[in-house]
């Protein structure tokens, strides 16, 4: 399985997702601040993983903290995480499960409270793990055989401590012995699923075919597909899906074919406190991500950009949404609800 991220030593080691599928480079993060700038740049992306990453940042930078002054350094160090990138929830309950730790233990020698914190953040990488392989084996089942498998972004071990969410859907269902194939949209702007998904995919041995993101209705009403499957970045009570830009439509398009669309997510991933999708903030990132492949200008100088990383599917769009505790289906304000009381 490829290694996503690690704790090594004094660091937090991560793979280069920039430089995928040409160079397969790790970056080691010496201090949180590192740490939130491989965040920021996407150097590591998906919400599982960075939810790992943001727990990581928080123990590297207690480790590095001034005793004296612990609380306040410990303030400064979640908020510089926190304000990475804003639509993932798991960032947040990342950073949430690290503040009650410290709370819980700021009473230790800071020593001790250093590696409280430390093991509390490897935990968090281990279960993760753990938490997807249990939502490939809930969803394993629902990916139907001798069919092909449409996949929007990446969501697979490079999204994920490691086994991934949607990804991790698909590779149960061919460990369980389903004869099946997968396309891979593209992903414009930043192309994670050219460079990303196929890249996992083939690194397993699963047949993967690429295809841009407006050939996706095309596929979807040949017959071919028999389920979409893709991962998550915020889920709201009603279970409206936010996840990477242009998910809405191969959603929409799922839908008028008649083919089923699943969402693999963590618990983690659901954000209860909120009603629906209206309430997800949505990352607006660099138009030079738009103007520009590979640092080459596509478009003319001065072009006016929207670039929203993300886009909100509705729930009736959305067949059933499947996590490590079982599979939800509509009306999801229940079924979401007994699954987080689980």
């Amino acid at each position: 399985m490829i290694e996503t991220i690690r704790w090594d030593g004094d660091a937090v080691v991560m793979i280069d997702q920039t430089r995928l599928p040409a160079e397969e480079n790790y970056v080691r993060c010496a201090s949180y601040l590192e740490v939130a700038d491989a965040i920021r740049r996407m150097i590591i992306r998906g919400a599982p993983a960075i939810g790992v990453a943001a727990a990581m940042g928080v123990a590297i930078g207690v480790a590095q903290a001034r005793p004296e002054s612990l609380d306040e350094d410990f303030e400064r160090i979640c908020a510089e995480l926190a304000a990475t990138r804003p639509t993932a929830v798991n960032l947040f309950w990342g950073i949430d499960r690290m503040k009650r730790v410290y709370r819980a233990h700021r009473h230790l020698p800071f020593g001790q409270l250093r590696d409280r914190l430390i093991a509390e953040a490897k935990l968090v990488r281990e279960e993760d793990i753990a938490i997807n392989e249990a939502i490939g084996k809930n969803g394993a089942s629902l990916v139907p055989d001798g069919k092909t498998v449409l996949t929007h972004c990446n969501a697979g071990t490079l999204a994920t401590a490691g086994y991934g969410t949607a990804l991790g859907v698909i590779r149960a269902a061919v460990e369980a012995g389903r004869k099946i194939d997968v396309f891979a949209d593209e992903t414009r702007p930043f192309l994670q699923g050219a460079r990303l998904t196929v890249w996992e995919l083939q690194h397993d041995g699963i047949a993967a075919t690429l295809i841009t993101d407006n050939m996706a209705g095309h596929f979807l009403k040949s017959g071919r597909i028999g389920c979409v499957v893709v991962g998550a970045d915020r889920i709201a009570a009603n279970g409206d899906v936010a996840n990477k830009i242009g998910t809405y439509g191969v959603a929409v398009l799922a839908k008028e074919n008649n083919v089923p669309f699943y969402v693999a997510a963590p618990i983690s991933t659901l954000d209860l406190s909120i009603p629906d999708g209206g309430h997800i903030p949505i990352e607006e990132r660099a138009a030079s991500e738009v103007t520009h492949v590979f640092g080459v200008r596509v478009a003319p100088e001065g072009t006016a950009v929207c670039n929203p990383a993300f886009d909100v599917t509705p729930n009736r769009y959305v067949t059933a949404i499947i996590t490590e505790r079982g599979v939800a289906r509509t009306p999801y304000l229940e079924s979401l609800a007994a699954l987080t009381a689980k």
